[in-house]
């Protein structure tokens, strides 16, 4: 794995896995976090083709802002061709996934292994 530029924050580590940038959201994602998250996402769904994955593996507590940073990279991600994975396996975080209906939009996957190995696998797409 080799790290991205991007800054380390308290709540995000970006690095990189066969081809893919994984955004690997940490601790209680908040208001706080999400604002300390948000410049980070951006530049990374702003490639044309990217390949991104967000890994909720480490997430404690996932509140609205998390679905709102979640909501916005797909949408960032699909308007400029890239695929888009999600890594969660927290029973909470996935039932929230599941209630507010982003679990359709973007299938979440147990394991960062599970989202790299994936050939051609392309979550959030309706």
């Amino acid at each position: 794995m080799q790290q991205d530029p991007a800054p380390l924050t308290r709540h995000l580590r970006v690095h990189r896995v066969r081809g893919h940038t994984v955004l690997e959201f940490r601790g209680e994602i908040d208001i706080a976090a999400a604002a300390e998250i948000a410049p980070a996402l951006d530049v990374v769904t702003a490639r044309p083709g990217s390949l991104v994955v967000l890994d909720l593996t480490h997430v404690e507590f996932f509140d609205c802002s998390g679905l709102r940073l979640l909501y916005r990279a797909r949408s960032r991600v699909l308007a400029r061709d890239g695929r888009l994975l999600l890594v969660c396996d927290h029973p909470l975080t996935l039932r929230v996934l599941r209630v507010t209906g982003l679990a359709r939009l973007l299938p979440p996957l147990p394991t960062l292994k599970a989202a790299t190995e994936r050939p051609g696998a392309a979550s959030g797409s309706v």
